[in-house]
């Protein structure tokens, strides 16, 4: 059988490791998920009696993560003749290898109900003997000793068990860097990567991060070049990912909000409003896509009923969005309003689905700009990885306007 696998050649250490701890950093586009993701199918299919767990923090955002990053690897080694090898199963998320039976499964650990599944996973051949931590800032250590108490017990001779993370730095504080990166131990490997390392990336997102070099250094540096580091001025510290229940009929109100992009995102929002508390019910993030392909993303997805506020920049794809079937208008602008947004998102708590990736990504890191001279942050927000951001600030715009009318009969959704 042959396999078609294209690699980046900075990770050919890692994965010939068989060290118990692969403890990956690296900036945003590296290639490190995807790397990990066909090297565990790889292992899996080669060698028998392997079996693989994913985590992350919150067990749903495995889907659009981990399970989306090995079924995609999955398909580009095999194409339509994935079926001969792997079993997909998308409820509950599983992975089982047909030639040899090797499983991959996958848990979080946000509550004791979940850390309490991590004590009672079995396979059908073989033992636990893999971990994929993805975004393992995310955890705590506790949570991180939880699993690594999991790997244990006699394995056949060539056996190993191995635990590796994957996760972009942010805080210098941080356990990990503490317990993997300052103290020498024979049985860890550290790794660093960035994008600049990945020679699959495309050169609209070599571009996007060159203007963050220039327009945000403190953030290329953490984010771009995947050092360790404290992202200082924050706006919006107001929020919390959990999973919560995203049926219509419990708001007082929704409404969707968008903001256009192509070389930058395009980001659609729907928004509930409950007791005067902001919920981020589902996102849609896409590069490069024209209007209408986004259009077709979207049909089904969100409540053509519900208004849409939009960027009042871009009036012909309003229109092209009311043509669809939405509801959509523009926000209305005027000077300070940028700023007026993000004070009444400041008066909200803002809940936010595990779901919602790329707002949680952007919400983690939107900050003001800090003037270069006298190192004091300004009124004024960085104008870089904010499209998500800008969804949120149109999406206040009815509480902030108005007081709404309560609607109970919101159909549809998710």
């Amino acid at each position: 059988m042959k396999i078609s696998v294209q690699m980046n050649p900075c990770f050919r250490e890692v994965d010939r490791s068989t060290k118990r701890y692969i403890i990956m950093k690296g900036s945003a586009g590296s290639g490190k998920s995807v790397d990990t993701a066909q090297h565990y199918i790889l292992r899996l299919m080669q060698d028998p009696g392997r079996n693989l767990v994913c985590i992350r923090k919150s067990d749903i955002t495995n889907c659009d993560s981990t399970y989306a990053e090995l079924t995609g690897a999955i398909y580009r080694m095999f194409g339509d003749r994935y079926g001969r090898y792997w079993k997909i199963t998308a409820s509950p998320l599983s992975l089982e290898c047909l030639v040899n039976g090797n499983q991959i499964i996958f848990r979080g650990v946000n509550d004791e109900r979940q850390r309490e599944k991590l004590k009672s996973i079995t396979f059908k051949r073989g033992k636990l003997t893999d971990v994929w931590i993805e975004e393992a800032t995310e955890i705590t250590q506790q949570d991180f000793e939880i699993i690594d108490d999991r790997l244990r017990g006699a394995l056949p001779e060539g056996q190993f068990y191995q635990i590796r993370c994957t996760f972009n730095p942010v805080s210098s504080q941080h356990w990990i860097k503490r317990v993997f990166f300052d103290i020498q131990d024979p049985n860890v490997l550290t790794h660093h990567s960035t994008y600049l390392h990945n020679r699959f990336i495309d050169d609209a997102y070599r571009q996007r991060m060159e203007r963050r070099k220039l327009v945000d250094p403190d953030g290329y540096r953490i984010y771009g070049l995947g050092e360790w580091g404290e992202v200082g001025g924050l706006i919006l510290t107001n929020y919390l990912i959990e999973d919560f229940d995203r049926s219509p009929e419990r708001f007082d109100y929704m409404v969707n909000a968008q903001d256009f992009g192509f070389n930058h995102a395009n980001c659609i929002g729907e928004v509930g409003f409950k007791d005067s508390e902001l919920y981020l019910c589902q996102e849609l993030y896409v590069f490069g896509k024209d209007t209408d392909e986004i259009i077709q993303l979207a049909e089904g997805r969100f409540q053509k009923r519900l208004t849409m506020y939009c960027d009042s920049a871009e009036p012909d794809r309003i229109r092209m969005w009311r043509k669809a079937g939405y509801r959509a208008v523009p926000v209305k602008k005027e000077p300070g309003s940028v700023r007026a947004q993000i004070d009444h998102l400041k008066q909200h708590k803002i809940h936010l689905h595990p779901s919602c990736v790329n707002t949680i990504k952007e919400i983690q890191q939107w900050k003001w700009r800090r003037d270069e001279k006298s190192g004091q942050y300004l009124d004024e927000p960085v104008n870089f990885f904010d499209d998500a951001m800008a969804m949120l600030r149109y999406s206040i715009e009815q509480e902030r306007r108005a007081k709404p009318k309560l609607n109970r009969n919101i159909k549809g959704g998710l």
